[in-house]
């Protein structure tokens, strides 16, 4: 994660392209768009999704997390990284 840097557009991005891997289908979510009311993901699939998510951004999600109000938008789980990021980020200064 050392010079891991945070793009908010291009996180977003990314984070579309793994759900679009994860939904098996060329899927476009606005970034405010519930992912579990529009039938993108389920809990079988936020598990699948959630290990895309910590190989892309090489993080670590804790099993405390995985709950479907942290990732039910492309905006939520950016922030969710986001957060993650910053905080390890300090908790090494």
């Amino acid at each position: 994660m050392e010079n891991q840097t945070f793009d908010q557009t291009s996180n977003q991005t990314r984070i579309v392209e793994l759900i679009r891997t994860v939904a098996g289908r060329p899927v476009n979510p606005t970034p405010d768009e519930s992912l579990f009311e529009s039938g993108l993901l389920d809990s079988f699939t936020l598990t699948d999704l959630v290990a895309a998510i910590e190989r892309e951004f090489s993080i670590r999600i804790p099993d405390s997390d995985l709950t479907p109000r942290k990732f039910d938008s492309v905006a939520r789980i950016d922030a969710y990284i986001g957060a993650y990021i910053q905080a390890h980020i300090q908790s090494r200064s």
